[in-house]
């Protein structure tokens, strides 16, 4: 029997849940006090082994995350994608959990299937978004390896007016299910060409939500989504700019503030980046014209 601190593992079939029901000792000032044993809910956190293959049947493992459970094959196209090991969704020939008859199925590895003649150095990889984490990296060497992946030029794609672009951070919280429970994640909504919130991703970790967006638009063949613009749920950091350069996205709307490397990223590449978002107002940091404004100086 498992304990209360370990749940028990995951067997053939079970899959892990976004949600865990915990008991929790509550206080509140009086006249409530103390109160015991009390139901809670909790955002699960679990690893997910990302594994690759192309022209080897074996599948290599080259990332591991820790994520929220759900919408993992999505997370995984996202993820080869936005890190160049996929240069098109089309190079993605299948998505499924592992099922190796000699290894027990927890639903926490998921295979890559890729083109043969998509090249797949698995060390290469690991090194990269080992990197990608790293505190040594600095700005210079992040937006010139990314340069070096021969990225287009971000299309323009519809303007959107300020009343519009306002609505966005109140529509995603609407959408954030998992979040209104716990409390605990962050979420990314992909606004459509016409304006509106057409789906949301959340997790534990920012740019997963984000993978998991982006994946949702790769296995929809909605790549480069020129048309498209992403909404975020806390702040605009490097990665999540990166994240939506390759998708090919002209938008990032984040609630919370960005980083100075992302400015400088969106600024590089011609992304608008808003920040503060609010229904009231937010800031722009980079190519104001797709709002109907002077381009920036």
């Amino acid at each position: 029997m498992a304990s209360a601190d370990r749940p028990a593992p995951l067997g053939l079939g079970d899959r892990p849940a976004a949600i865990v029901r915990v008991e929790v000792e509550r206080w509140r000032s009086d006249p409530v006090g103390w109160q015991t044993a009390v139901p809670d809910e909790v955002v699960a956190e679990e690893p997910l082994e990302i594994r690759l293959s192309a022209r080897d049947p074996v599948a290599v493992p080259v990332y591991v995350t820790l994520r929220t459970p759900g919408h993992d094959f999505e997370l995984a196209a996202g993820f080869v994608l936005s890190e160049g090991i996929a240069s098109r969704p089309t190079d993605i020939r299948g998505l499924r959990y592992c099922t190796r008859p000699e290894e027990e199925q927890w639903f926490n590895v998921v295979d890559v299937d890729l083109g043969p003649d998509v090249p797949v150095n698995a060390e290469e990889v690991r090194r990269a978004t080992w990197t990608n984490s790293a505190c040594g990296l600095c700005g210079s060497t992040a937006l010139e390896r990314l340069r070096r992946r021969n990225l287009p030029p971000l299309a323009m794609g519809p303007t959107r007016s300020a009343e519009e672009v306002a609505r966005w951070g109140e529509a995603l919280r609407a959408h954030q299910t998992v979040f209104a429970r716990t409390g605990g994640l962050h979420a990314t909504g992909m606004i459509g060409p016409n304006g509106t919130l057409r789906f949301v991703r959340e997790d534990v970790g920012r740019h997963n939500a984000f993978d998991k967006a982006t994946g949702r638009l790769a296995l929809d063949r909605v790549w480069p989504a020129s048309s498209w613009a992403a909404v975020v749920s806390g702040r605009a950091s490097y990665e999540l700019v990166q994240k939506a350069i390759v998708a090919g996205l002209p938008i990032v709307a984040a609630v919370g503030a960005p980083s100075h490397l992302a400015v400088a990223l969106a600024r590089s590449f011609g992304l608008t980046l808003i920040g503060f978002l609010r229904p009231t107002g937010f800031n722009v940091y980079s190519a104001p014209e797709r709002l109907g404004l002077p381009t920036a100086r």
